[in-house]
């Protein structure tokens, strides 16, 4: 028995599974985000830690005999937060999420400071990455980082909570642009352009390397007969990227979920700043992953749905009787970017685009706009990651947005490829911390590179592809406006 969490933006999910592929349980408790500036985006750190144990109490009280037997847990984790800890480990701040723009300014200047940083780190800076966060501090909370003695990610923060342990690992520690992605190593330069002590950054983990074990505390809490192995883990696309079966290069995960992102893994290295194209370390030895990003996915959806007064899956059913009709101009043309575009411009202060408007646009016709917009988005990542080198050539869809059988459609479409889903795909995170966790408690590495057998395989729809063309001709003139 094993446990996989996974620690979204809005929400964690928590899995109890069997022989690492029957769901047991699962349990799940949402995250506020506060927004207190425009352009801000933070969480209390704690929420995280009361959330995933409110989710492994429901586990414990769903299948206890099961629980007993729980050998490893893995986390996979948002990336790219600032979070910062005082000399007694506890938060000195909240934590500015992957989604914040503050930092707009000090990525210019990390950019003048180490003009070849998008080369040797995850990616041009940007403000959602963690090294212009610290610079933004320095300047505007220098109380906070004269304080500050640990800076700790996501999954990071939630596993000290369960272990005592102070770790992390490459995957997400790439996101900081204190670490050289290419050796998976603090990197002493990047680190003093920062003002950063190295002696305040954790000690470098294999993200499926036992990094503590659930405290006895826990053990009692949960009725674990122990010992626990807690895994060091996975950022939160490396995790879904795992448990979608993305081990191999050429394998392709698409994540529809809060943001978009098109995770290739790589055999190499391959960065590509001029394209904002994060990369890092995979969870899989020897490998690498490209990492495409769409800001705003579903949330671009439940933007447009709270706008019309309907609920996302309602506007989504909609959306697909608007598409039956078969007159898609009739629709206007959404540029979904409303916390600006990462791949391929690099643009965080862009805004979001409607274009086409007038008196017979329905709910239904901004609800198609929305799906849409966000799969050109995403064919413009893979597109992107080719010509950076990466190549695609197995594609499957994971996320909450797979509920939507028009949004795989359209990125089928939109992509001109075949995508494959999955069981249960929306619990790919969980499903690919869960791995970690068992190799952590014993098993082989080679687990890592199963593959995962798909539930279906979408096509693209020849017709919506002819309807595409000329929409996606609007949607590039849109970007233009930029």
């Amino acid at each position: 028995m094993h446990i996989g969490v996974d620690l979204g933006t809005s929400g964690i999910k928590a899995v109890l599974i069997a022989d690492l592929s029957r769901v047991v349980a699962t349990a799940a408790q949402p995250v506020a985000i506060s927004r207190p500036h425009i352009g801000w985006s933070e969480q209390d750190p704690d929420l995280w830690v009361s959330a995933v144990f409110a989710c492994l109490d429901q586990l414990a009280a769903e299948a206890p005999r099961e629980m007993a037997a729980v050998q490893g847990i893995g986390l996979s984790g948002q990336m790219l937060a600032g979070l910062f800890l005082d000399a007694d480990l506890r938060p000195l701040r909240p934590a500015i999420l992957w989604n914040d723009q503050r930092s707009l300014l000090e990525c210019a200047e990390l950019l003048a400071a180490v003009p070849d940083i998008g080369q040797r780190t995850n990616g041009t800076p940007d403000p959602g990455i963690t090294g212009p966060k610290i610079l933004w501090l320095r300047k505007h909370e220098p109380q906070v980082l004269d304080r500050a003695r640990m800076l700790m990610l996501t999954k990071d923060y939630v596993r000290l909570a369960l272990t005592g342990e102070v770790a992390t690992e490459p995957s997400d520690a790439g996101g900081t642009q204190l670490m050289d992605c290419r050796t998976g190593t603090w990197d002493a330069d990047l680190c003093a352009t920062m003002g950063w002590d190295m002696a305040h950054l954790p000690p470098v983990l294999d993200s499926w390397a036992e990094a503590g074990r659930l405290t006895p505390a826990l053990l009692a809490r949960w009725g674990m007969a122990g010992p626990v192995a807690v895994a060091a883990g996975a950022g939160d696309n490396m995790g879904a990227t795992l448990g979608a079966g993305g081990a191999h290069p050429g394998d392709a995960v698409l994540t529809i979920g809060t943001s978009g992102v098109a995770c290739i893994v790589d055999h190499a290295f391959h960065p590509g700043p001029e394209k904002a194209i994060l990369t890092s370390a995979h969870v899989v030895p020897d490998t690498f992953l490209s990492m495409g990003v769409v800001m705003s996915a579903t949330a671009s959806l439940d933007w447009v749905a709270a706008m019309t007064g309907q609920g996302a899956a309602t506007l989504n059913s909609l959306a697909e009787g608007f598409v039956a009709e078969a007159r898609l101009d009739a629709a206007p043309v959404f540029l979904p970017c409303l916390t600006g575009i990462r791949t391929p411009l690099n643009r965080p202060d862009a805004l979001g685009r409607i274009d086409g408007l007038h008196p017979g646009v329905t709910a239904a016709m901004l609800g198609y706009a929305t799906l849409e917009g966000v799969a050109f988005q995403i064919a413009d990542c893979v597109a992107a990651q080719r010509a950076a080198g990466v190549a695609a050539t197995r594609f499957t869809v994971v996320g909450g947005g797979t509920r939507s059988t028009l949004w795989v459609q359209l990125v089928a479409s939109a992509l001109g490829q075949p995508v494959a889903l999955l069981d249960r795909s929306d619990l790919a995170g969980p499903m690919g911390a869960a791995r970690l966790a068992a190799v952590a408690a014993g098993a082989p590495v080679s687990l890592l590179s199963e593959r995962m057998p798909a539930r279906a395989v979408i096509d693209p729809v020849p017709a919506l592809t002819a309807a595409l063309a000329p929409r996606r001709a609007r949607f590039d003139r849109l970007l233009d406006t930029l």
